[in-house]
């Protein structure tokens, strides 16, 4: 197979598996988590290299998915303290291990490929000439492999225990009171965080797991609040980051993983401007019109106040309206004719009444 197609099945893999778990971090407000775990697997794989002696020994990961739990079980336990909140804790936990393992790589491993660069950065470009070889058959790139069976395994995962999962990050009590082990699941769900970081560790660096678990599902959470479209969503956009990026560092000739983070930023960011209902550019259009609605609901609980009585003709002028409610000129000749257009007001020569809309509108106003 092609170099660079491989490499870019791997980073598609890679990016789908990490997205996966990640949505239910997001919507969890766990985000900090996947930085914490991504980092503080780094002195189990140090362990288990010494133990092993080797970078292919199962005893890394074993040595990572351990270390992954007790970073979530020391942040769980200063958190249930009550002294420090979550964000604090991680703070506090995941720099000290990530040291220890940055500390023990530099000091008894620094002439080996367990270095500090490919800790925090990865290598996807030198991926594919690592070699998964049983039985002198080339089965592809191990990366491949390993990260294809991690995604099987997050995939088998969230089918058994979708709803379980959904119940737990939506409604912990709720999910308690049904018979549910919402702290089972949580150390479930954080062992897969777990695994997916280990595997994705060696490729791509600690870095860009980060990104590959966060960008996709906060991307996808700005699109859409419904579980299983944000779950294909974030898939989806980790896959096309991933296709992307690669063309970038091409163009560039640049770090794949370094253009890949730079892609999830990207779509992240178009996500934030532009998402239909959520994005910056929908919010500003949403407070336009709110506070178009509310100047209307002004005028018609003006005019409903003066058009039957005596002084109504004077009040009820769109000129004093600048006066009365202090708009200025152009805004009162606005609101007046939206008002118009919605069939709310009518204007007779200079003066303004309500339709029998605008006194429902009126009322509403005035009960609310």
């Amino acid at each position: 197979m092609n170099p660079n197609l491989e490499i870019q099945l791997i980073a598609i893999v890679v990016a789908v598996a990490c997205a996966l778990p990640g949505c239910f971090l997001v919507l969890r407000k766990m985000a900090l988590m996947s930085d914490a775990i991504s980092h503080a697997l780094l002195p189990g794989i140090v362990i288990g290299f010494f133990l092993a002696g080797t970078l292919a020994s199962p005893l890394l990961l074993g040595g990572a998915v351990i270390m992954g739990l007790i970073t979530v079980s020391l942040t769980e336990l200063l958190t249930r303290t009550r002294l420090v909140k979550e964000d604090a804790a991680i703070g506090m936990v995941f720099p000290f291990l990530f040291s220890v393992g940055v500390i023990l790589v530099t000091r008894f491993a620094g002439n080996v490929h367990l270095d500090t660069d490919a800790v925090l950065l990865g290598e996807l470009a030198f991926a594919p000439f690592d070699r998964l070889v049983i039985g002198g058959t080339d089965l592809g790139p191990r990366s491949l492999a390993v990260m294809g069976g991690i995604l099987l395994f997050n995939l088998l995962f969230l089918v058994i225990f979708y709803k379980e999962l959904t119940l737990s990050t939506f409604d912990a009590g709720l999910a308690a009171s049904m018979g549910f082990r919402p702290g089972l699941l949580h150390y479930g769900l954080m062992l897969v965080v777990s695994v997916t970081a280990v595997g994705a560790f060696d490729s791509v660096g600690s870095i860009l797991v980060v990104a590959l678990m966060i960008a996709p599902p906060a991307a996808a959470f700005l699109l859409t609040r419904r579980l299983a479209p944000m779950l294909f969503l974030a898939a989806l956009i980790g896959a096309v980051a991933a296709i992307g990026g690669y063309w970038l560092s091409y163009a560039l000739d640049a770090s794949i993983a370094g253009s890949i983070a730079v892609a999830n930023g990207l779509l992240f960011l178009l996500a934030f401007l532009f998402a239909p209902k959520r994005g910056v550019i929908a919010a500003i259009g949403l407070r336009r019109r709110q506070r178009w609605d509310f100047a209307i609901r002004m005028l018609a609980v003006h005019i409903s106040h003066h058009e039957d009585l005596p002084e109504g003709p004077r009040e009820c002028r769109t000129d004093h309206l600048q006066e009365h409610i202090n708009w200025s000129a152009k805004f009162a000749e606005s609101v007046v004719d939206k008002a118009k257009q919605r069939n709310l007001v009518a204007l007779r020569g200079r003066i303004l009444s309500l339709t029998a809309d605008g006194r429902t509108l009126a009322k509403q106003a005035m009960e609310t």
